[in-house]
């Protein structure tokens, strides 16, 4: 498996952290796995599995860029289980913007030396 470079975020971790962000903007910080999944396929009909989406989700929060917690409602009451509500953190703007700046560099052509 090829490593990742450091500071550069897969595609979907960068489209999560997007949806989570527009959501802070629009004072609605807090969202659930599959209202994100909702929200990724409707913005990028990539999504293949939703198992791919709750790693990506776990792996964010290890590396401090989501922050979770389990919604405060009676299940039975409900009428569902309960979820778990992800949001970004302060890092995420930072994390996605130096992920951008990374990778638009690697993508310059170089000038040949002589």
């Amino acid at each position: 498996m090829p490593r990742r470079r450091t500071g550069v975020l897969l595609p979907l971790e960068e489209a999560v952290l997007e949806v989570g962000l527009r959501h802070l903007r629009n004072s609605d910080p807090d969202f659930y796995g599959f209202a994100m999944a909702e929200a990724l396929d409707d913005a990028t009909r990539s999504l293949t599995a939703h198992g791919t989406l709750y790693k990506t989700l776990d792996r964010l929060e290890r590396n401090g860029l989501l922050v979770s917690r389990w919604e405060d409602v009676d299940a039975s009451e409900a009428g569902r289980p309960r979820r778990r509500l992800y949001r970004v953190t302060d890092a995420a703007v930072a994390a996605l913007e130096t992920s951008r700046a990374l990778q638009a560099r690697a993508a310059r052509p170089r000038l040949a030396t002589s």
